[in-house]
């Protein structure tokens, strides 16, 4: 028969005591590692893949920000085009609602801008040249004799460095890019940082920052086409637009603004009250029939600093309504006039004319050349600020 000594009972007692305290941390730790898959889950994790390869072979990367209430939008290092952003109709069907392509070739095969970054200047600055403390600086002519949204190779066409992560606010990419001294013409080394934001509100917020070593020009802007109806080869025409502006820029045969602000009283630059795009888009009027449609520049009454809604879109059959926040002077309401049918469509068909608007938030087009438009300039020292926000829902 055993004897159990005193001793031997004291290291019993000791050893039970173990097992009961690691089972009780062990189990501490299963309920922590749960609870972390648990966060996780919430987070909507962004997801990270290839979308294609350059000439040189290097991998474009795709991000798909996602939201709880089952938004997504993917954004692709080149060119920060956001190529796909589904939003629900008023049944809740989710649908695709930006203009672009399934795969990367298209995109560098070249198109009319659909879903990029612009820049360094968004829009168009006359004879492709502007002075500068005493210099001229000569840019490229690519839209006739005028430049246009950055040059033959602006932000639209290079690629951006792309981060991912996951914050309070929502599902960020980060994109940065360094456009170095005399790129495309323009003076400084500019490096740029946008950030999209995808919250759970279905609001994307887009934040524009840079700065220069040189004394420059900036005049950054997102040019997503959008269709709200979600059949994107169909025209735009029955959405209805508001714009909050009591004045636009009147422009040249060149699309360049001749300087005066015009009053949209009486004529069909007013969506002061929301109008069915189609509705005075074919009217008799010189300066619808030299954009072809609307391709100006309005100017916000928010004011210049102000962060404000400042314009929206509705489809009335799907219910989809959109709107825009901004603190930019300006927004360039554009109704696809360009558009000819020769690109493929997601989905089927082709992009004919008018089957996809853009709304522009900038500054005003050949600032750089008007001294009483409000200044583009960007000095060392300085940090350029722009911050544009879309918000989706139904009603």
């Amino acid at each position: 028969m055993m004897r159990i000594t005193k001793p031997s009972i004291f290291y019993a007692v000791l050893l039970l005591v173990f097992i009961v305290t690691g089972c009780k941390q062990s189990k501490k730790e299963s309920q922590s590692e749960m609870e972390t898959v648990k966060t996780e889950s919430k987070q909507n994790p962004i997801e990270e893949t290839i979308f294609g390869e350059m000439p040189d072979g290097t991998k474009v990367k795709k991000f798909t920000l996602k939201n709880e209430a089952g938004m997504e939008v993917d954004v692709i290092t080149y060119g920060g085009i956001i190529t796909r952003w589904t939003a629900p109709d008023k049944n809740g069907l989710y649908e695709d609602v930006v203009l672009g392509f399934e795969s990367l070739e298209p995109y560098l095969d070249g198109n009319p801008y659909f879903g990029a970054l612009i820049g360094r200047y968004g829009n168009r600055i006359a004879n492709g040249e502007f002075a500068l403390e005493g210099k001229t600086y000569t840019l490229a002519k690519n839209d006739g004799d005028n430049h246009l949204h950055g040059g033959e190779k602006g932000f639209d066409k290079v690629l951006w460095n792309g981060v991912a992560k996951n914050t309070e606010e929502g599902a960020v990419v980060e994109l940065t890019y360094t456009s170095q001294d005399g790129e495309e013409g323009y003076p400084g080394k500019l490096d740029v940082k946008v950030t999209y934001t995808l919250t759970d509100n279905n609001e994307l917020d887009i934040q524009y920052e840079a700065v220069t070593d040189k004394p420059t020009v900036v005049n950054l802007t997102q040019h997503s086409y959008f269709n709200l109806s979600g059949q994107l080869s169909k025209q735009i025409l029955d959405h209805e637009i508001y714009l909050n502006a009591d004045t636009y820029l009147p422009v040249d045969g060149g699309l360049i603004p001749t300087g005066e602000l015009r009053p949209v009283a009486s004529t069909p630059f007013d969506f002061n009250e929301a109008k069915l795009i189609g509705k005075e888009i074919a009217a008799d009027n010189e300066q619808l029939k030299l954009g072809k449609g609307y391709d100006h520049c309005w100017v916000l009454n928010k004011g210049e600093e102000g962060f404000g809604m400042v314009a929206s879109a509705y489809h009335g059959e799907t219910g989809r309504f959109m709107e825009v926040y901004t603190n930019e002077p300006g927004m360039q309401f554009y109704s696809g006039n360009f558009l000819d049918g020769t690109l493929p469509a997601k989905g089927g068909g082709t992009y004919g004319q008018r089957s996809g608007f853009c709304l522009e938030t900038q500054h005003f087009p050949n600032s750089p050349n008007q001294a009483d438009f409000p200044s583009v300039r960007l000095n060392p020292g300085e940090t350029y600020t722009s911050r544009t926000m879309f918000k989706l829902s139904t009603k």
